[in-house]
């Protein structure tokens, strides 16, 4: 694939797609004049200098590399032809070959970035189909660096139960720190206190995670192993269930991510290449 590049995102004004088009020109990857964004309503205020549309085909047509940002229930309404195009999709539960067959291309791409992209941590794992390039695997692993870390999985099996291990994103932290900040309120501490006392446990955690090479069990253990408040606080959130609760979740989305691709399956793609 010869420089320089052109790149449309489909759903360019969501705020995923938002944050692929600001990671891609912040990066380097392309320059704004070619960048292509597709949007349903008004124009959001942001990237004036690339090309906005509403016309997903139009999209396709100036674009080497078609990054499709949209829910998986407007899925059924994607009907473009890619054909000879290398397409990205961030779509929970849509697999490689209905990708293909409803967008006229063999060279697709299934990866799941999380929130955290906004802020250019997310986490993406993420697989091609067979015909996917090696040209093709550097630029995939250009755009998902340019929002974060990224790693190529072996099967689609990883990709659907990733999405709900990292796809979460900040959400199961986000439902950690409920947790503790509506305890410490019950308690009479002062909301704001108790948010930015738990907002920096776990940022620093996150930090402490990535600068150390130890294992988070290790981690844990360490603190058992010390018997005091934290250890007493763990086993009590052992007792009470809490890696069984993990583990049902983890369960749960990967059962819902497997419906999806299912559902999928069953919108017969149009003939049309």
């Amino acid at each position: 694939m010869g420089e320089p590049l052109s790149i449309g995102i489909i759903g360019g004004g969501g705020w995923l797609g938002r944050a692929f088009a600001e990671a891609i020109i912040d990066a380097q990857i392309v320059s704004p004049e070619q960048l292509t964004l597709s949007h349903r309503s008004g124009q959001p205020g942001f990237q004036p200098s690339a090309t906005w549309t509403r016309d997903n085909q139009e999209l396709a047509d100036r674009s080497d590399v078609i990054i499709v940002s949209v829910r998986p229930q407007d899925w059924p309404a994607i009907e473009i032809s890619a054909y000879g195009k290398l397409v990205m999709s961030v779509m929970a539960g849509i697999p490689l070959d209905q990708l293909a067959k409803r967008l006229k291309t063999d060279r697709v791409v299934r990866t799941l970035p999380n929130a955290a992209a906004e802020v250019r941590y997310s986490y993406s794992p993420w697989i091609g189909s067979q015909e996917v390039t090696a040209d093709d695997r550097n630029v995939v692993r250009r755009i998902l660096e340019a929002c974060g870390a990224a790693d190529e999985v072996k099967s689609e099996a990883d990709i659907d139960y990733m999405t709900g291990l990292t796809g979460s994103g900040p959400a199961f932290p986000a439902l950690l720190a409920a947790a503790m900040i509506d305890d410490a309120v019950s308690r009479g501490m002062n909301p704001d206190i108790a948010r930015r006392g738990v907002s920096a446990v776990l940022i620093g955690t996150g930090k402490l995670l990535a600068a150390r090479a130890e294992n988070p069990k290790d981690i844990v253990q360490t603190f058992v192993n010390y018997r005091g408040t934290t250890a007493a606080a763990i086993e009590a959130m052992r007792a009470a269930g809490f890696e069984a609760a993990v583990r049902g979740g983890l369960a749960a989305a990967l059962q819902k991510s497997v419906a999806m691709g299912q559902a999928a399956r069953a919108v017969p793609p149009s003939d049309r290449w």
